[in-house]
């Protein structure tokens, strides 16, 4: 997937989601995805690992091609995938600096990533998430150019957290709730998923039980479909009406 250029990098992005496997972003946050892209916004997918082996997948890059079909569907301008080792991730400084080079390089608004581990599921997860806190923070550090390929600093103006929605609705411990109302893009993010063949056709459930979770979720605050997020830290809303969702 190629993106527009201004000078030596690409275009800035709005949002980018990361992942630790391709089908992560799409199953805890489609729809919102899909949604920032139908409003014009610029959203960005990045996938640390390629997630494989895996049982049902025929390699590296039939899995490469579903991701990029899903990444379409969901109208992301860019996918990026760093290929970092799946199933042995670890938090280290040389994966947190990979993950911040790109965030100084596409330069988005916000992130979103995971928020918790996910017991078990892979723990390729959590690694994930103290990856892209770090990588948040490695973004707007000066005097270390060194390690970043001459690449100017970047501060990120929000971090937020998904979970996956087959996973507890909220993230335990953390009060900075928001949800997001998927009602006109779940169908979307359902068809993103079944981009994946190699991981949920055999789960012959799936497409019920992410349906189910964002009804739940959405059902909770009034809308048809929804998905939740929480804040790394808390924001102030310069708009009260518009930040109550009137």
């Amino acid at each position: 997937m190629k993106e527009p250029q201004t000078g030596n990098r690409p275009e800035p992005l709005d949002v980018i989601a990361v992942g630790s496997h391709p089908d992560d972003v799409e199953v805890a946050c489609g729809g919102t995805l899909a949604k920032l892209a139908s409003a014009g916004h610029r959203v960005g997918i990045v996938d640390l690992t390629d997630g494989e082996p895996t049982p049902y997948s025929d390699g590296p890059e039939a899995r490469m091609k579903e991701a990029e079909a899903a990444a379409n569907v969901l109208g992301a301008v860019a996918r990026i995938q760093l290929d970092l080792p799946n199933r042995r991730l670890l938090d280290c400084f040389e994966h947190r600096v990979a993950l911040a080079k790109v965030f100084r390089r596409y330069r988005p608004r916000i992130v979103i990533g995971f928020g918790d581990k996910t017991p078990m599921a892979s723990p390729d997860h959590f690694q994930t998430m103290l990856i892209t806190d770090a990588a948040v923070f490695y973004s707007r550090l000066t005097k270390w150019d060194d390690y970043f390929d001459g690449l100017p600093v970047h501060q990120i103006e929000r971090q937020l957290y998904f979970r996956l929605a087959i996973e507890p609705m909220t993230l335990a411990g953390n009060p900075f709730h928001i949800l997001v109302d998927i009602g006109e893009t779940l169908e979307q993010k359902i068809a993103s998923m079944q981009c994946y063949h190699s991981q949920f056709a055999h789960k012959h459930a799936m497409d019920e039980r992410i349906r189910a979770a964002a009804v739940m979720t959405g059902s909770i605050a009034g809308v048809a479909a929804a998905e939740a997020f929480a804040a790394a830290r808390p924001f102030a809303a310069k708009d009260l009406i518009s930040a109550v969702g009137l």
